[in-house]
């Protein structure tokens, strides 16, 4: 699994199953992208 971070966007890299438990791990911090995005770049 990976995660790459770009300018206005991030790709999961990945299996299926592999990117929805991401997805349900940062949904648990973030609420929306552009608030994952934003501490991402920090």
């Amino acid at each position: 699994m990976k995660v790459y971070l770009l300018e206005n966007r991030i790709m999961l890299v990945g299996k299926a199953w592999e990117i929805r438990n991401k997805l349900k791990e940062y949904s648990k911090h973030y609420t929306t992208v552009s608030e994952w995005l934003q501490e991402m770049k920090k």
